[in-house]
């Protein structure tokens, strides 16, 4: 005979597979407590800083290679015709001569600015994706820093027609000579522009 007063078996007071479950996850996701799947979504520390290293060296490297090899106030050299030609000429400022001659301070910026990104990405972790993109633009103003505190003024050497035809049509001129540093802060910033877009239109998931 059952007995009436007796606390039911230990298997009766088990919650459900998907309730513990779905504690689990909650218990997981703890403000401020790291899990492995948070851990696994970082990007390691190094990775910003080698990935921003290696793009200094290839600009400096295009760079030096450009000083030794082409010259000043002559024709361009086709290296992919019509998208892509050499051409050495130097800047004091920014893009589209802002600035110019004003080397140095916007070597000084430049480099707070690489430098400080460099470091965010160390104190805070950050997704891969996000974490790439702020190395290339952390590159990109080291690399133009150095050419404005070694030389007084940054080396180009790559010219776009298509690009040139482009702001040529929109009456802005000719597109100005660039360099890799150039690049990456410009694809870098279109990048991260791009990524907050992105993330504005995913779902929010509730907490």
């Amino acid at each position: 005979m059952p007995c009436l007063y007796c606390a039911p078996p230990a298997a009766a007071t088990r919650r459900p597979v998907h309730q513990r479950s779905r504690s689990r996850r909650t218990l997981s996701i703890l403000p401020g407590v790291p899990t492995l799947i948070n851990r696994a979504r970082r990007t390691p520390l190094w990775l910003p800083t080698v990935i921003a290293a290696l793009l200094v060296a290839a600009d400096q490297a295009l760079k030096v290679w450009a000083l030794n090899t082409l010259k000043l106030d002559v024709a361009p050299i086709p290296f992919l015709p019509g998208l892509l030609e050499w051409q050495l000429t130097f800047n004091t400022g920014a893009a589209w001569s802002l600035f110019s001659g004003s080397a140095v301070p916007l070597a000084l910026g430049r480099l707070a600015v690489g430098l400080g990104l460099l470091v965010y990405l160390g104190v805070r972790p950050q997704p891969r994706a996000m974490s790439i993109i702020l190395s290339l633009i952390a590159a990109g103003a080291i690399g133009n820093a150095i050419d404005g505190l070694r030389l007084g003024k940054v080396t180009d050497m790559l010219y776009s027609p298509l690009l040139s035809s482009v702001t040529q049509a929109l009456k802005a001129g000719h597109f100005p000579i660039f360099n890799i540093a150039d690049c990456c802060v410009v694809l870098g910033t279109i990048a991260l522009i791009v990524l907050s877009l992105v993330n504005e239109r995913r779902p929010k998931v509730a907490n």
